[in-house]
């Protein structure tokens, strides 16, 4: 059995008196793809970028690949780890936003490289050598030395998961990665993501994509109102809801 690379237990989160996450508690295990759906508002942005500690969470614990996320653990508390120690781990972790937030005056490899080189100061030579080869695999290698203004929406969401994968992640997580494209740039974006789930590579979706959702997902999550409403396999959620909030839901976007 896959060993658990995302475990949360009873997780909570607070924005002043909003409390964004009700007690979450899930697990994805090693090489699965685990795809959350739910209205605008639902927590599920939120929960994301507690995973890699771009929200610190107010109750309960969340680990990644065993360890703690942000904490280290002592006679029973737990305490924040200093930025330098969260930024080493958090360099594991890929994440890809809605918005690219490329850097415009770099090019495509200087985006994808500016990590590792920056990060993890690794070698040039070397980091180099894998950025081409990340272009490469989203499709990009005759892009090299483009700017984001020289490129469509869908080719520098695909830059931004290459930047992600440049720093060998053992986990990614994609925060509704088509939702500020056209259309007709959605399903390169997609190709790219399915490609990663083919070679194992452990993924937290948030999306609207339901046909990517039930294509590629091993397991669905509906939240709603900062707490997990439904979950199971995506094609007996999608298909068969058992409850009145999920149905409603999926009837208005399905």
């Amino acid at each position: 059995m896959n060993e658990v690379m995302v475990s949360a237990e009873g997780v909570r989160k607070h924005f002043g008196r909003l409390e964004v996450l009700r007690g979450i508690d899930l697990e994805v295990r090693a090489g699965e793809v685990l795809c959350m759906i739910g209205p605008s508002g639902a927590g599920k942005s939120t929960f994301l970028r507690c995973i890699n500690h771009l929200e610190k969470i107010d109750e309960g614990r969340l680990t990644v690949d065993g360890e703690l996320v942000g904490y280290r653990e002592h006679s029973g508390r737990l305490y924040e780890l200093r930025d330098r120690e969260v930024g080493q781990r958090r360099a594991q972790i890929g994440m890809v936003f809605q918005h690219f937030n490329l850097f415009p005056h770099m090019t495509a490899l200087e985006n994808v490289t500016v990590g590792p080189l920056k990060v993890k100061h690794e070698d040039k030579g070397a980091a180099t050598e894998r950025g081409r080869e990340m272009l490469r695999r989203v499709g990009l290698a005759d892009k090299v030395v483009a700017y984001p203004r020289q490129l469509s929406g869908g080719q520098q969401q695909r830059v931004a998961i290459a930047r992600a994968l440049c720093m060998q992640p053992k986990l990614m997580l994609f925060d509704e990665p088509t939702s500020a494209l056209d259309p007709e740039l959605v399903s390169d974006v997609l190709d790219v993501m399915r490609s990663l789930a083919d070679d194992g590579m452990t993924m937290v979706v948030v999306t609207h994509e339901m046909g990517f959702a039930r294509e590629v997902g091993d397991s669905l999550v509906f939240m709603d109102e900062g707490v997990i409403v439904e979950s199971g396999p995506p094609k007996s959620v999608l298909t068969s809801p058992r409850h009145e909030r999920t149905q409603a839901f999926l009837s208005r976007i399905l």
